[in-house]
C-alpha cells in the first residue's frame, strides 16, 4: 500500500523540467489518507483489559512500529471506542477509551506525521516548497470522525499558523482518500469570512465523500491497519479488530450513504442464505449481524459529512481528481454474518464496479454535485487507469495542482 514505489518516477520528471512554479505562492496544508497519520498510544496502569499489559506505548497507522510489548489483539482492544447509548448525551461525549489509554499524533503538523506520503511531499519540494514552513500536514485519527478529539479546532489552528508563518497568504487545502472528509468537514464548519481570509481553493483527491462499500467488509473480517491493511490470519485477530471497526464511528463515515448509493452495489452477501445487502438494507444487514446495538451510532455516521445539497458547497475554488476504469471491490461473499471471520485475500469472493482500485466510480462522481457551486471554480479530471494510491504522484496531477496553487481565487461576495 506504500505510495513510495510511484514516487521516484514523478520526482525525476519534475525535476527533469515538469512545468512547475519556481517560486511557491500558496500553502498547502494536506489532509492525508485513512489510516495513515502514524499514532501513539500510551497506556498508563491500565486494568479493564484482562490480560494485556499494563502500560507501555505501540504506535499504529502506517508505518508505525507496533513494538513487541502488546500483541495485536491487546492493541486493538485498548484503542477500541467505548459508546454509551445514552441519548441524553451528544455523540462527541458517548465515546472514551478504557482508563488509562491515551492516543496521540507524534509530529503533528509535520510531513514525518503521514510518511507515507513522501513521493507526494518531494514532488512538492522539488518545485520549491519547504516542509515545516509552506507544506503542512493535517493528520487525524483514522478511528475518529471529525467532530471528536478537538479536529476542528486543532486544524484551525494550524491552517491559521501555516498562514501567518507565509506573509499571511492564504492556504490551499489538498486532500487524498478519506482527508477530503476531513477538510470538508471544517470548510462547512467555519464561516464564509474564515475562508475568504485563510484558504484559497480546495484540492480533492480522490475524496470518500459519500463513503465506499469495501468498508462493510471490514467489520466481518477486521483489517490491520499497520500492516498495509492485511487481512487478520487468526480467529483471535479477526475478532479484535472486526470489533474495533465496528466501535469506531469512522469506519460508519466511511461506509457508502444509502442516500447516495441505494441499492446501486452489493456490500455484502450471505452465502448461507442467499441474502444480498445494498447500502440502502443497512438497518436490516445491522440487524441480520447482531450489530443491532450500535445502529443508532451508524445511522448517525453514515453520511456524516454533508456535501451534496447547496447549504453544504464548500463554497472555495475546487479542483478534484479521480481514477477510473480499474477493478474495484466494494462488497464480500461470506459464508454468513458472524462477525471476525478469516477471510484469504486471494480466495476471497470480492464484488467489484468499476473504479480507482479502491474507490468505486459512484464514490468518485459524486463529488460533480459542486458543478452547481455558485460563482467559485469546480473542475473535475479524469485519470484512466490511474490507481487510487497512484493518484498523488502522478504527474499530471502534480502539474494541475501546482497551476492552482499559483492562481488567483474567484472573486466572490462574502456574507456571514
Amino acid at each position: 500500500m506504500s505510495l513510495l514505489a510511484v514516487a521516484a518516477a514523478t520526482v525525476f520528471a519534475l525535476a527533469e523540467g515538469a512545468a512547475v512554479a519556481a517560486v511557491p505562492r500558496t500553502p498547502v496544508v494536506f489532509f492525508p489518507g485513512y489510516g495513515t497519520t502514524v499514532l501513539r498510544v500510551t497506556v498508563n496502569n491500565q486494568s479493564s483489559v484482562k490480560g494485556c499489559p499494563r502500560s507501555g506505548t505501540y504506535g499504529d497507522g502506517i508505518p508505525a512500529n507496533v513494538g513487541t510489548t502488546f500483541s495485536q489483539v491487546c492493541r486493538d482492544e485498548l484503542i477500541t471506542p467505548r459508546w454509551k447509548r445514552d441519548r441524553r448525551l451528544p455523540f462527541p461525549k458517548r465515546f472514551s477509551l478504557p482508563p488509562g489509554v491515551k492516543v496521540s499524533i507524534p509530529n503533528y503538523g509535520q510531513t514525518t506525521s503521514a510518511p507515507v506520503y513522501d513521493g507526494f511531499y518531494s514532488a512538492l519540494e522539488a518545485a520549491g516548497y519547504t516542509a515545516g514552513r509552506n507544506l503542512m500536514v493535517a493528520g487525524y485519527d483514522f478511528r475518529l470522525t471529525p467532530d471528536l478529539d478537538g479536529f476542528l479546532g486543532r486544524t484551525k489552528r494550524l491552517i491559521v499558523q501555516t498562514w501567518r508563518r507565509n506573509d499571511k497568504r492564504p492556504v490551499r487545502l489538498v486532500g487524498h482518500s478519506n482527508g477530503p472528509l476531513y477538510a470538508q468537514y471544517l470548510l462547512t464548519h467555519v464561516s464564509a469570512r474564515w475562508k475568504r481570509r485563510y484558504i484559497q481553493g480546495f484540492t480533492d483527491i480522490a475524496g470518500n465523500l459519500p463513503g465506499q462499500g469495501l468498508l462493510w467488509s471490514w467489520v466481518f473480517t477486521g483489517v490491520e491497519v499497520p500492516s498495509l491493511f492485511s487481512l487478520p490470519t487468526t480467529v483471535a485477530t479477526a475478532r479484535s479488530s472486526s470489533r474495533l471497526m465496528a466501535m469506531s464511528p469512522a469506519t460508519w463515515m466511511s461506509a457508502s450513504d444509502p442516500a447516495v448509493f441505494g441499492h446501486r452495489e452489493v456490500v455484502i452477501k450471505n452465502r448461507a442464505t442467499g441474502r444480498s445487502y445494498t447500502p440502502a438494507n443497512t438497518a436490516r444487514l445491522l440487524h441480520d449481524a447482531g450489530l443491532g446495538s450500535i445502529e443508532p451510532m451508524v445511522e448517525h455516521y453514515l453520511g456524516f459529512v454533508r456535501f451534496t445539497d447547496r447549504a453544504r458547497f464548500p463554497d472555495v475554488d475546487v479542483s478534484a481528481e479521480k481514477g477510473s476504469g480499474l477493478p474495484t471491490p466494494v462488497g464480500l461473499v461470506l459464508p454468513n454474518l458472524t462477525r471476525g471471520q478469516v477471510v484469504n485475500p486471494t480466495a476471497a469472493h470480492y464484488i467489484d464496479l468499476a473504479g480507482d482500485s479502491n474507490q468505486e466510480y459512484i464514490t468518485n462522481n459524486a463529488v460533480r454535485v459542486w458543478r452547481k457551486m455558485r460563482c467559485y471554480r469546480f473542475r473535475l479530471n479524469d485519470n484512466p487507469g490511474v490507481s487510487h494510491l497512484g493518484l498523488v504522484t502522478d504527474p499530471a496531477v502534480i502539474k494541475r495542482l501546482l497551476a492552482d496553487l499559483a492562481r488567483r481565487r474567484s472573486r466572490c461576495s462574502v456574507s456571514g
